[in-house]
């Protein structure tokens, strides 16, 4: 992770990842967005979103994730959201640190938006309650409702009907094969399914369920194949989202671990914890005092 240091009369809030436990497409919408069935696990591998408040009302970035526009960062283009919708006078310096792979499918930006935005709605006091925010988030992205929300859940419509849900804990092992994945690419290929039967909570707990993005992914990005291959010569493993990330269920830190030790050097490993409730919520309640 980058910027490590602390900057005096900044604030520091966790944005953590997420896994898709399993993604079907159950159909295509007129506005060319697609019906989705899925299960968020948030996971404690998170990015730092460090916040300087600014009495200017400029929106400053100085430090972001390499090789993105500040026009293009989603945690910049959230705190514009949010200060246009609300009307206030100030601004914020942000520094964006990341530690979850961007093209990945663990969702990064789109929780450093969410981030962002429970962060200065309460920094700012723009007052703005968790429904509000998450409609702001999804002009942003389909994603950033469930960060906002900081619940793992069941999600439907593009992702933004959330039930939040109470997971067994487990552990995971995630490998980056070191290649991004378009999330648009995936959504426009001929090759995705688009017709899933739809699915409900208690079949998938009884019979798990797949993600009808691994066929495009493979064809876009071999090496994607080749981490998911190797993985599941060992383990029950899949896919994450759109992204490139592969991912296996544990039962322990140490098995976790154990795995990750054989993953080839090629290829980037972390081990996470499955996490119910997302770090944003202890965060938001520290600086309220509770």
């Amino acid at each position: 992770m980058s910027g490590a240091a602390a900057v005096a009369g900044e604030s520091r809030w966790p944005a953590p990842a997420k896994l898709n436990l399993f993604l079907h497409v159950t159909g295509r919408r007129a506005d060319g967005y697609h019906e989705l069935q899925t299960l968020f696990q948030l996971i404690d591998l998170s990015d730092t979103i460090a916040i300087r408040v600014r009495a200017d009302g400029a929106i400053e970035r100085p430090e972001g994730p390499p090789g993105v526009p500040i026009d293009a960062d989603l945690a910049v283009r959230a705190a514009r959201a949010l200060k246009a919708a609300s009307g206030t006078p100030l601004g914020a310096e942000l520094r964006v640190l990341k530690r979850i792979p961007q093209g990945g499918g663990l969702g990064g930006g789109s929780s450093d938006a969410a981030t962002t935005l429970l962060a200065l709605n309460e920094l700012w006091k723009c007052g703005l309650s968790a429904s509000e925010l998450a409609a702001l988030g999804l002009s942003l992205g389909a994603d950033v409702p469930v960060f906002i929300g900081g619940l793992s859940a069941w999600g439907e419509g593009i992702g933004e009907r959330l039930t939040p849900v109470e997971l067994p804990e487990r552990w995971y092992l995630i490998i980056h094969p070191g290649v991004a994945v378009s999330t648009r690419s995936v959504f426009q290929s001929h090759e995705l399914t688009r017709n899933s039967p739809l699915f409900t909570i208690r079949a998938f707990f009884e019979s798990g369920g797949h993600n009808d993005c691994e066929t495009v992914v493979r064809a876009l990005c071999p090496e994607v194949g080749e981490a998911l291959d190797w993985l599941k010569a060992l383990v029950p493993a899949q896919l994450t989202g759109t992204g490139s990330c592969v991912f296996a269920a544990c039962a322990s830190a140490a098995e976790a671990e154990r795995l990750a030790a054989r993953v080839p050097d090629r290829w980037r490993s972390a081990v996470a914890r499955g996490l119910n409730a997302s770090p944003v919520l202890e965060r938001l309640k520290q600086e309220r005092g509770f």
